[in-house]
């Protein structure tokens, strides 16, 4: 896949919010504080502080902002606010031609999964499971985006605090994200491409029995037919009891099963999803997932 041109020092950057809504104009000045300290000039969308519901804005408004930054040539980069809910319903209205056209960086994660995904596949282009803009950036993290995406090196490394769930060595492309939205863009025209894939998931506030469900929904739907190795990133605030029955299972056992079932290398506990300190993952890209020493590396 293409990979877009790095952001390097003065890049400018368009922040919008394809998603959730801002809880304010502090949200605004962090997000334009943190591009600035990756040397970025922040370029924040027309709607950016627009509030429709639980939308940040209405769909035209959300999709005009983004629209507008991958028309923009003097437009470098566009990063994404915050997640939430909202991207899928701007789908159908990205785009795409524009960025095949002209490739940029486009970086998120949590419900943005539904545009890098949607990006990947619609313009054979790598797409970036990122830190939203409004984060509080710690080291680690800022340390990832930065390699990922100015300097174009490995972003990622070892991952010493995961489990070995099945050991072994893989090689593929990168696909995944956030569990959620991968399971409900299955079967569209704008999921990603799983053929020969390393898959990363992650996901939060999400019961354990809504987690096996959605990852039995991708094997039974043949997403992980010829997937190479898995890595499963955080799970947090994931409750292990289904209420209407008393019955509990771990999440261990879950993502157990699957790395046993699919048989191909697998960790758990990698520093993805909604965690302070996490990697930026370029979704397209090849990597190399070494289970026994908990190592991805993306070349």
């Amino acid at each position: 896949m293409k990979r877009p041109p790095p952001l390097g020092p003065g890049a400018r950057v368009a922040l919008v919010c394809p998603s959730g809504p801002l809880a304010g104009p502090d949200d605004l000045a962090r997000a334009e504080s943190n591009a600035r300290a990756m040397g970025w000039e922040p370029v924040p969308g027309q709607w950016v502080l627009a509030r429709d519901g639980y939308f940040a804005g209405t769909d035209q408004q959300r999709l005009d902002d983004f629209n507008a930054a991958l028309r923009d040539d003097s437009i470098d980069g566009i990063w994404c606010m915050r997640g939430g809910y909202g991207a899928m319903r701007l789908l159908e209205g990205i785009q795409y031609d524009v960025l095949r056209r002209h490739p940029k960086v486009v970086m998120g994660y949590s419900d943005v999964t539904a545009i890098l995904a949607a990006v990947n596949r619609r313009c054979d282009a790598v797409s970036y499971h990122a830190p939203v803009a409004r984060a509080d950036l710690t080291p680690f993290t800022t340390d990832s985006l930065r390699r990922a995406v100015v300097q174009g090196v490995d972003p990622c490394g070892a991952a010493p605090a995961a489990r070995t769930l099945r050991g072994g060595r893989a090689q593929g492309r990168l696909a995944g994200g956030n569990l959620a939205l991968v399971a409900a863009l299955a079967g569209t025209a704008f999921t990603f491409n799983y053929e020969h894939a390393i898959l990363v998931f992650e996901d939060v506030n999400e019961a354990v029995y809504r987690v096996e469900r959605m990852l039995l929904s991708l094997r039974l739907g043949d997403a992980f037919a010829s997937c190479t190795g898995i890595v499963f990133g955080a799970f947090t605030n994931t409750p292990e009891d289904r209420p209407d029955n008393g019955g509990s299972r771990a999440l261990e056992a879950v993502l157990q099963e699957v790395a046993d079932q699919l048989r191909v290398p697998c960790i758990a506990g990698a520093p993805v999803g909604h965690i302070a300190d996490q990697w930026t993952l370029p979704l397209g890209a090849r990597a190399v997932l070494d289970a026994d020493a908990r190592t991805l590396t993306v070349g």
